[in-house]
């Protein structure tokens, strides 16, 4: 099954005293940009968040923030040194009283002094447990979204597809008349170049086959026609292969354009730049494809 590489999706998971919530959303990209926002609180998990995203996310270009949201909210409010901040408010006091300065603020002055105020920033183990679980969450509902976003892509993918092998079936309709017509071509430049009763017929025919074993466009139509299904078939795996449909891609655009400059026909040409024109339309949507 395919999946797109644009997704979003939220999870949320508390715990009685805290509520996490997690929000996904991701844009194509060939390899995993990941962009994280976290609270400084949960900051220790992050290495532990990004080595999930890996292996969940694959790839794209991910932005995911995470927000906290506690239901009591003294439980993480600031602590102040009482013992510290009186020791920095006399001394403030003692050197303003030798500078002769009795307008500052020392109360102030003291409580921006380094370590009087401390942050209770540190998340207990259940609390861990909680981010996590509204990770998961909104992972879950993140990939469920790109899953419905590939099966549009799988049936536009398919059309395509089926469209290019539809072309080539014309292609294979106006090729009978092909031969026979450069054939009278170069008789007839023969016959007004040196004249009809100095053509050697048995070089002519020589020659002839030669130039036609060139022109011959037998090898393409297989190969595209394989590589064709192929691609459907990758398309139907249960596995999300937009890198190998891309491949893929790339082998069917060779024979086509192989098949463009060996035809010689102007018939068939105007397919094959209907053909090349598919295919640049499923090129398009696999830039979109994990």
């Amino acid at each position: 099954m395919i999946k797109s590489m644009t997704g979003y999706g939220m999870g949320t998971a508390e715990n009685g005293s805290v509520k996490y919530t997690v929000e996904i959303k991701s844009l194509n990209s060939k390899f995993l940009e990941l962009n994280l926002r976290l609270p400084k609180a949960v900051s220790d998990k992050e290495l532990f968040l990004r080595g999930e995203c890996s292996k969940l996310i694959e790839r794209g270009k991910v932005n995911i923030s995470v927000s906290t949201e506690y239901v009591d909210q003294t439980a993480k409010a600031a602590s102040i040194n009482a013992d510290l901040l009186k020791e920095y408010y006399q001394q403030l006091q003692q050197i303003a009283f030798q500078l002769g300065d009795s307008k500052a603020n020392m109360l102030e002055l003291a409580l921006n002094m380094p370590e009087v105020i401390s942050n209770n920033d540190e998340v207990d183990e259940e609390e861990g447990k909680v981010l996590v679980t509204a990770f998961h969450a909104a992972v879950k509902q993140f990939n469920n979204f790109r899953e419905d976003e590939g099966v549009v892509l799988k049936v536009d993918l398919a059309h395509r597809v089926e469209l290019i092998l539809s072309h080539l079936t014309e292609v294979e309709s106006v090729e009978g008349s092909r031969i026979p017509l450069i054939r009278e071509r170069i008789n007839q430049y023969m016959e007004e170049a040196v004249g009809k009763e100095n053509v050697d017929m048995n070089r002519f025919e020589q020659e002839l086959v030669f130039y036609i074993e060139k022109l011959d466009i037998t090898e393409e139509k297989v190969r595209l026609r394989s590589h064709c299904n192929y691609f459907i078939q990758a398309l139907n795996s249960n596995d999300s292969n937009g890198k190998k449909l891309g491949f893929i891609s790339q082998e069917m655009g060779r024979e086509i354009n192989t098949l463009g400059s060996k035809a010689n026909n102007a018939q068939i040409q105007q397919i094959v730049v209907k053909m090349k024109d598919e295919l640049e339309k499923i090129k398009e949507q696999l830039l979109n494809v994990l």
